[in-house]
């Protein structure tokens, strides 16, 4: 979905649930916002065709573009924006540091900027986490990637995992900003996996998300199978980390990702350019 389709979408549901809302049923705390997170973390992702007709630019639309290095240099963040507005990107996610100056570079854009939040070992304090989460939104950001408190979930503390995602999920959703909850499947049995996700969900997440890509590996297709399986249709899912173009992220979606977390967002925006060129030559 281009970003003037998405658009359009909110516009219309928006205006429909407005419309709806009279009377007694009047909501005043329905908002745009929250039109955006449902168009957003809908697993069916409205209106994307991932098939022989999807173009490059439906293809981008997944994808956060991503630039977490620490040694990321203002000239990298810009170029990262550049092409997030060239390629349209669902967002750019970058480090907290440059939260401020990539809101400014996409200033006029459509893009957003997404940031990550106790990055990337999740063993940050609750209110820190959240103070974090508000500081960066303050700066800019329109998306946050949380990493949950992993050692607790390992420890059977699920409780404690719940009220730690609980807190960044409310200092984004009373800012109206997205929240997506990484759980670092390369460290998690299945069963672990299962319960980070109901935690998330419990929490208010709008997405989970596979991996930080700093651990021992990344996205998997099975992972985001199982993730889907648990959280049903409610939330999204991101699978990040090892996405290395247009291939694997077409496995990622088939099993049941609506966003890709990628530092190939180019190249797979390039890929999927040239396999929509060879089909309406007739040659792929």
């Amino acid at each position: 979905m281009n970003n003037g389709s998405y658009e359009q979408l909110v516009e219309q549901i928006t205006d429909l649930v407005l419309s709806k809302l009279d009377g007694d049923n009047y909501c005043p705390t329905f908002c745009r916002a929250d039109v955006e997170r449902i168009v957003d973390a809908g697993a069916s992702r409205i209106g994307i065709i991932l098939g022989d007709s999807a173009t490059a630019r439906d293809w981008a639309s997944l994808v956060d573009h991503t630039l977490l290095k620490p040694e990321a240099s203002e000239s990298d963040i810009k170029k990262l924006c550049e092409e997030a507005v060239q390629y349209g990107f669902a967002s750019v996610c970058v480090n907290p540091s440059w939260v401020k100056k990539a809101s400014q570079f996409l200033r006029g854009s459509n893009v957003p900027v997404c940031t990550v939040i106790g990055f990337p070992l999740g063993a940050t304090l609750s209110d820190v986490k959240a103070y974090e989460a508000r500081r960066a939104i303050f700066n800019g950001a329109r998306e946050v990637d949380m990493v949950i408190n992993i050692g607790a979930l390992k420890s059977g503390d699920d409780c404690a995992v719940e009220d730690d995602i609980r807190a960044v999920s409310e200092a984004a959703h009373e800012n109206g900003v997205l929240l997506k909850v990484i759980i670092e499947t390369a460290l998690l049995t299945d069963e672990e996996k299962v319960r980070a996700c109901l935690a998330s969900k419990n929490a208010g997440a709008d997405f989970v998300k596979t991996s930080t890509g700093f651990a021992k590996g990344g996205a998997t297709v099975d992972d985001v199978a199982l993730m889907r399986r648990v959280v049903g249709k409610g939330l999204g899912v991101k699978a990040s980390g090892g996405v290395k173009g247009i291939a694997d992220a077409k496995a990622m979606v088939e099993a049941g990702a609506t966003r890709i977390g990628a530092s190939v967002g180019v190249k797979i925006a390039q890929e999927a350019s040239e396999i929509k060129s060879n089909i309406v030559a007739g040659s792929y």
